[in-house]
């Protein structure tokens, strides 16, 4: 597929250790991006991010079922990589164990079609003409919490149980990963946006598309983004890593042009 640009960026914040892990890259059949972090709290996360990610990118590559359904074929891969991660800690219980989330990008070459999944509290953001079109609905205490009207989404970012997963790879309960809405076709113009939680919490909704705005392209979107994380960061600061995907040209279409 012609037109589409991928950058990321990862930064190990105010940590030891950085562990966020991504990849993103094309493949004859199609252009991925995959992200994720090592849960905090939890033993390994380095290696469980990494192993996530290199196990979903190599089913991605050899072993995607188009055959299926692509939510289907993504969900899937979704299941192996989580079943590969729990074969590195058979036996494990409890805080022992590694867990990690993910977000994993998949756009069809042939048909423009893109379908995403995710798990834990890693997110995906679509823009369209420059605006926040979706998000990805967090696996976490504070998401029930908005979802049932106890706190205001502004107040999530800041609340004390934020970093609490219902859901992440390498637990031992039965994973069910959340997949995109089938068929859905990119447009020029549009951008999309794979993050871990310490990349999205010091930002503003709105700044995601402020940034955006000004923009040339999209290593300038997230450094643009990066920035303003960095000027925010608490003494802390989590891990924080993004991958930008933009279709078409940045320039004319991406953008939202000044009014005047």
């Amino acid at each position: 597929m012609s037109g589409i640009t991928i950058a990321s960026r990862s930064e190990t914040g105010a940590r030891k250790t950085n562990e966020d892990y991504l990849q993103h890259g094309v493949l004859e059949s199609g252009w991925y991006a995959v992200l994720s972090d090592g849960a905090g709290g939890h033993s390994d996360g380095a290696i469980a991010s990494d192993l996530v990610v290199r196990m979903v990118v190599h089913e991605l590559s050899v072993a995607f079922d188009r055959s299926l359904p692509a939510g289907a074929a993504l969900q899937q891969v979704v299941h192996v990589a989580n079943d590969a991660l729990n074969q590195q800690q058979r036996g494990q219980r409890g805080r022992h164990r590694m867990h990690a989330t993910l977000v994993v990008l998949w756009v069809d070459a042939a048909t423009r079609q893109a379908v995403w999944a995710h798990v834990g509290d890693s997110r995906l953001y679509l823009l369209r003409q420059g605006h926040v079109l979706s998000v990805t609905r967090d696996d976490s205490v504070v998401q029930t919490m908005v979802d049932a009207g106890l706190i205001a989404p502004g107040d999530a970012r800041k609340h004390a149980q934020r970093n609490q997963l219902l859901a992440a790879m390498g637990s031992e309960e039965p994973i069910e990963p959340h997949v995109s809405d089938a068929d859905f076709t990119l447009e020029d113009g549009d951008a999309l946006l794979l993050c871990s939680d310490g990349w999205y919490d010091p930002l503003e909704p709105h700044e995601i598309e402020s940034t955006l705005a000004a923009s040339a392209g999209a290593q300038d979107w997230l450094d643009r983004m990066h920035a303003l994380v960095k000027a925010r960061a608490q003494p802390n600061q989590d891990n924080y890593s993004a991958i930008a995907m933009w279709v078409g040209n940045p320039a004319e279409i991406t953008r939202i042009r000044p009014a005047g």
